[in-house]
């Protein structure tokens, strides 16, 4: 467990099955297993968080390009004990889906399991009617593909992730990622989040309304990275710091600044450092701070009112329920 954390004991994992379907991304497959399937020992808890389950419709599945045929996995009634349904995409995707596979998919979300795709395997989703009225994205590639054959789904071309309860889309492959990291964050709370992106060497956090497409131009002479204006910012948090101040800091206009979070986060400068304070709290409450008030001022959020509006905002759920959820066992104080 991270260093000064502490969280009740835990029942059985979360379990986890994926579906691997003919033409398949491996990247997706990738993802998938390492969010969910990997041990991590650094965490020091005493199960794992999750076990996967990979099942395929056939014996041998050919994944995408023919890279390599996948055997031995599960059938597909595995997902018939499964928490959480991972549907991973494929580049094929005006080619309907095995009726088996659209089959599983149906009962699994029936019987109230969370089902998540990644990247093109929202066209799975939609094709077993999972996404109709909903908010979904898909990967800004094929956008224009899923609008003509899904009419009936509410596509939201241009984000990362859409979360809409016990169903949730992400879209380009890389945010697959991002959306794994939403859904450990909410099973588990944002300090076992943040170990496993470390471990990851990947952003703990990027909200899921961040554009998908982030322009990434050659860097100019100096060099406009934002890795060193962010780690400073990481660091005082809990200072009253601005947008104003962090403009200065990269002695930039805030025009300029806005104009550099968007090509390279793909948000705004106050929106980034909103979301890093409330992170930040999340940590705490985690941790053992009970006094909302310390909370708020630790995390630069500034009043109790003001962090119950922002942490239920990311979280769903009230600085109380979040820490009956994730916080210590007996709820005594940890130093951190």
């Amino acid at each position: 467990m991270p260093q000064g954390s502490s969280q009740p004991a835990r029942r059985r994992p979360h379990k986890v099955a994926v579906i691997v379907d003919e033409g398949t991304n491996p990247f997706e497959v990738g993802v998938a297993t390492e969010l969910f399937g990997l041990p991590r020992p650094e965490l020091g808890l005493p199960a794992p968080l999750y076990e996967v389950t990979l099942c395929t419709p056939t014996r041998e599945v050919r994944m995408n390009h023919g890279f390599f045929t996948l055997t031995g996995a599960a059938e597909l009634d595995a997902v018939d004990d499964a928490d959480t349904l991972v549907v991973p995409g494929r580049p094929d995707n005006v080619v309907p889906r095995a009726a088996a596979v659209l089959d599983a998919i149906r009962r699994t979300h029936a019987r109230g399991a969370r089902v998540m795709s990644l990247c093109t395997g929202s066209f799975a989703l939609a094709e077993a009617g999972l996404l109709d009225g909903l908010r979904a994205t898909t990967h800004w590639m094929w956008a224009e593909e899923f609008r003509r054959l899904h009419p009936r789904v509410r596509l939201a071309a241009d984000v990362l992730f859409v979360d809409e309860g016990s169903v949730l889309t992400a879209a380009g492959s890389a945010a697959a990622l991002d959306l794994g990291l939403h859904v450990v964050r909410q099973d588990h709370g944002a300090e076992v989040a943040n170990a496993v992106s470390r471990r990851l060497v990947f952003a703990a956090h990027r909200d899921g309304g961040q554009r998908q497409f982030v322009e990434r131009p050659l860097p100019r002479v100096p060099d406009e990275s934002l890795a060193p204006l962010l780690a400073w910012a990481q660091e005082r948090l809990g200072e009253p710091l601005t947008v104003a101040d962090l403009a200065a800091r990269a002695a930039v206009s805030p025009a300029t600044l806005h104009r550099r979070f968007q090509a390279q986060l793909g948000t705004t400068p106050l929106a980034w450092l909103t979301g890093e304070r409330v992170a930040l709290a999340c940590r705490l409450i985690e941790r053992g701070e009970r006094r909302l008030d310390v909370v708020a001022e630790r995390s630069g959020l500034g009043t109790a009112a003001n962090l119950r509006a922002r942490v239920r905002r990311e979280t769903g759920l009230s600085p109380s329920a979040y820490r009956r959820r994730f916080g210590p066992v007996g709820g005594e104080r940890v130093t951190v």
